[in-house]
């Protein structure tokens, strides 16, 4: 295979601030870098390899010798980080390998299943009642990003966490930092220590005899720490961890579905009338909008050939989701919407043993979430024809407001 030479290569993730926010890359874009596994320069200036069919990133994701590490020599960072930042990985089980990532996260395996999913919908409905209600209180016309999809996941992993809700704020704004490619690494760093400070405080209060009740941070400090299993640092870790995850993508997949449902009236009709439906319509929203459009990096750690390309040992890669799930060899029309497509082999989440654990709690949130919007509004509409503000730096893609009435 010809390899471009490292002097003329294409920059990624490229940055345009004019694509309409529902699209992942434009056409250019895809013609430039879909297909054949090809090198690009990093915003760090490092070079490595971008892999965007739907076979070769699953290929690449699921082997083990493509490591998650980001502390090892060579990973191919998306952004610089200030010296010692990568040092402490306590309880970031998602930048582990082998038995030490398998370890942390089978401590959450059952906490996530579907079955426990199902029973806290009432909890996800009952937050998402609460936001409506203040949603409806606030407009029209309101921004339906910050009276609603962010409140409902933050609600709920708060809830499920044992974090006061009340101090939201705080760690909203802290986590927005910590995956804002374009944040000065000082503050990342800053921001993560306050974090940790902020969760450990909260963790030591759960550990403290007396002081559980029933959440998760509760339970593994009940089960996990007082066992020796699970070292405090690393419970905060993994608090750390669950509280970003567990509400900006979540909030992200809110907002930008409900704009895409809108520029198409009957599928947002749908929703009151057929909702038995729902659950399709998440895969496809999941596989259209592919929100982690940067892609998940890794290292290899020996040599693999992918998709016919030899990756040596050393050299990075990156698996671009927003490309895997727009592939024709796997999805008739990829690039169109189509809410009763089997979109099951999406790679939204992520493939192979660093699949998102949460993507059951995070499925059923989505689907709740936009069906209860559609039977409370069900005249919602955009308020504005202009352009929305998009989070083009963050590793979470989404909207920064999106203001809509009724």
């Amino acid at each position: 295979m010809t390899v471009a030479p490292l002097t003329d290569l294409p920059r990624w993730p490229p940055l345009n601030l004019d694509r309409d926010p529902l699209v992942p890359l434009d056409a250019g874009e895809r013609r430039r870098f879909g297909g054949p596994v090809t090198r690009v320069r990093l915003p760090t200036d490092a070079v490595a390899w971008l892999v965007t069919r739907h076979a070769d990133v699953r290929q690449l994701l699921r082997h083990p010798a493509f490591s998650a590490d980001l502390s090892r020599p060579g990973f191919p960072l998306l952004r610089r980080v200030a010296p010692g930042a990568l040092s402490d990985r306590r309880g970031g089980f998602i930048r582990m390998d082998g038995a030490e990532h398998a370890r942390l996260r089978r401590m959450l395996t059952a906490e996530f299943m579907i079955k426990n999913v199902r029973r806290i919908e009432p909890l996800i409905r009952q937050s998402v009642e609460r936001a409506l209600a203040e949603l409806a209180a606030a407009g029209p016309p309101a921004d339906l990003v910050t009276r609603f999809a962010l409140p409902v996941p933050s609600m709920v992993i708060c809830h499920l966490l044992g974090v006061p809700y009340a101090d939201h704020d705080f760690f909203q704004q802290r986590s927005r930092t910590l995956i804002d490619r374009d944040a000065p690494p000082e503050r990342v760093q800053r921001h993560v220590r306050e974090l940790r400070e902020f969760l450990h405080r909260l963790v030591e209060r759960k550990v403290a005899a007396g002081e559980r009740t029933d959440d998760l941070l509760s339970r593994l400090a009940r089960d996990r720490v007082d066992t020796g299993e699970l070292a405090a640092d690393e419970l905060v870790g993994m608090a750390v961890l669950l509280l970003i995850a567990g509400h900006e993508t979540t909030a992200n997949m809110i907002g930008l579905s409900t704009l895409l449902l809108l520029r198409h009236p009957a599928r947002y009709a749908a929703l009151r009338h057929d909702p038995e439906h729902a659950d399709g319509l998440v895969d496809e929203l999941l596989r259209y909008l592919s929100i982690v459009r940067t892609g998940l990096p890794r290292l290899a750690t020996a040599d693999v050939e992918i998709g016919g390309q030899l990756i040596r040992a050393g050299e990075g890669a990156i698996a671009v989701l927003s490309l895997a799930n727009r592939d024709a060899d796997v999805f008739a029309d990829p690039h169109g919407f189509d809410p009763y497509r089997a979109a099951q082999q999406h790679l939204a989440f992520g493939f192979g043993v660093h699949q998102c654990i949460g993507q059951p709690l995070a499925r059923a949130e989505l689907r709740i979430a936009l069906v209860e919007l559609a039977r409370r509004f069900p005249r919602l509409r955009a308020a504005s024809t202009g352009s929305l503000p998009t989070r083009d730096s963050s590793i979470v893609y989404g909207l920064d407001s999106l203001p809509v009435t009724w």
